[in-house]
């Protein structure tokens, strides 16, 4: 059985930071690149950032480049969002979604929300 478990959301004051990170078991992690999407109310839901199967690359959108960082841990299964300098327009919830290399299989998390609000 295939899980993608977020954590790390919250309630932020602006200008503060979260760190995310999402668990996967049941797929086998190094082949899969790793995304971040968020999903705002009344919203589409949109790529943050993405890491390739072999960490080699990443990519962010223009929202948040320069204020986050996508890496991941091989060894622990394990992709992490570190978001800074927090905005009241990140105000989401965040998802984590795992592509495998064959672009066969698609999973998604269920999700942690993110607050930025004084």
């Amino acid at each position: 059985q295939v899980q993608l478990v977020e954590s790390g959301g919250g309630l932020v004051q602006p200008g503060g930071s979260l760190r995310l990170s999402c668990v996967t078991s049941g797929i086998t992690f190094k082949n899969y690149h790793m995304s971040w999407y968020r999903q705002a109310p009344g919203k589409e839901r949109e790529l943050v950032a993405r890491i390739t199967a072999d960490g080699g690359s990443t990519n962010y959108d223009d929202s948040v480049k320069g204020r986050s960082i996508i890496s991941r841990d091989n060894a622990k299964n394990t992709v992490l969002l570190q978001m800074n300098s927090l905005k009241p327009e990140d105000t989401a919830v965040y998802f984590c979604n795992a592509v495998s290399i064959t672009k066969v299989y698609d999973h998604w998390g269920q999700g942690t929300q993110v607050t930025v609000s004084s």
